[in-house]
């Protein structure tokens, strides 16, 4: 599989140069241990899922951290957390030494514990997700971006089925006592027949048989392993009644129209998911646009009492906002704008982008004047504005 070069490299890089230890954290297969092993090649290499290892590690951690070599790549460390304090030590004896410790881990939460308890001032922390527009032309809402899908796209419909049991069979169970893996597999295509929508637990928790605090719990799962992204309501001040509920998209569209059924691009197209798959599609490049540079994930959405609605709100540096909504179609009309031009007109103490994103060729930069102040454009176009300074 050719290597494809990850936006997340020049961040990784400065980090590893400006602290003695990196954590990567991001959901499995996202291509984290290709991505240290290629900046890195001189590190030494210790997989933490080998059993012997783990054993290793958890019976003599002083041992283990003996036998290794600096700089070192510790993948999935979340197996054995117990060695962060030993590692932490060992840092502090050696604190002018940067790059010398590169972790690895699908799960943030475990991982996130230990960092925060043992590692603060020492790691920084960022995070992998799958593939972007911005790295491979192959990314779309059908494929999404993992590698190894985008690398043999024939085999889809048999690599996601695997990844699912895989990511139950390991990540579940390893984060939550989650005895009834059946029932968590159907919460997963309830969840993804939900994508775009305010969240509601009832909803979700009435038709699986399950209370509303499993629901939050299994929520709490998918955030924490990375498989979705939480999409909250801007709460500024606008002299509106807001909603407060969060949006939910998954973190890969190619996952979420697998666990909806649809086997083809045309059947995505022709399905009433269509809209909220697009929707999340154009969510998390946002959210890979801000990770990958660097960045805190800003993300957003406005939604009143009284009906107004716009897709997504991003704060864009020098108090900038961008008001974007996503249309899953290839041509767009002012209509589209309406309401990002409603909500704009009552922002008065920032200056306000309206983007209308519309389903063109990813990495399309063009736009065009769609109505007086807002513009229609492709993702690439939204991400470029993005990044733009005024």
């Amino acid at each position: 599989m050719r290597y494809i070069d990850r936006e997340l490299a020049r961040t990784l890089l400065r980090a590893a140069r400006a602290f003695p230890a990196v954590v990567l954290t991001g959901p499995r297969r996202a291509g984290k241990t290709t991505l240290l092993r290629r900046l890195f090649p001189a590190a030494s290499y210790r997989l933490l899922e080998d059993p012997a290892l783990v054993a290793a590690a958890r019976a003599d951690p002083r041992g283990f951290l003996d036998t290794l070599t600096l700089p070192v790549i510790l993948d999935e460390i979340q197996h054995v957390p117990e060695l962060m304090n030993f590692i932490r030590a060992r840092i502090d004896m050696a604190a002018r030494r940067s790059g010398q410790w590169l972790l690895t881990g699908s799960q943030d939460f475990a991982l996130m514990r230990g960092v925060t308890e043992s590692m603060a001032g020492r790691a920084a922390v960022l995070q992998l997700l799958p593939l972007s527009i911005a790295e491979s032309a192959k990314v779309t809402p059908f494929r999404g971006g993992y590698p190894e899908v985008l690398a043999r796209p024939r085999d889809a419909d048999l690599w996601f089925p695997s990844y699912v049991q895989t990511y139950l069979e390991r990540d579940v169970r390893q984060v939550s006592q989650v005895r009834d893996l059946a029932t968590f597999r159907r919460f997963l295509a309830l969840l993804a027949s939900r994508t775009g929508q305010l969240l509601n637990k009832t909803d979700l928790a009435a038709p699986l048989g399950i209370s509303v605090p499993t629901v939050g719990e299994w929520l709490g799962i998918l955030e924490t392993t990375g498989q979705v992204i939480a999409v909250p309501p801007y709460f500024e001040n606008f002299g509106k009644r807001l909603v407060k509920s969060p949006k939910l998209y998954f973190t890969d569209s190619g996952l979420a129209c697998h666990l909806l059924g649809l086997e083809t691009p045309r059947a995505l197209a022709q399905s009433p998911f269509a809209g909220p798959v697009f929707e999340g599609f154009v969510a998390a490049e946002i959210v890979k646009h801000q990770i990958n540079s660097g960045r805190r994930r800003e993300l957003y959405f406005f939604r009143d009492e009284r009906g107004l609605e716009v897709d997504f709100v991003v704060p864009a540096g020098e108090r900038r906002l961008v008001l974007v909504e996503a249309k899953a179609s290839r041509t767009v009309y002012p209509e589209a704008a309406r309401s990002m031009l409603a909500l704009a007109r009552g922002i008065r103490r920032q200056p306000v982008e309206c983007v209308v994103v519309h389903a063109a060729a990813n990495h399309s930069r063009a736009s065009t004047a769609l109505a007086d102040g807002a513009r229609a454009m492709a993702v690439g176009g939204l991400l470029e504005s993005l990044h733009r300074k005024r």
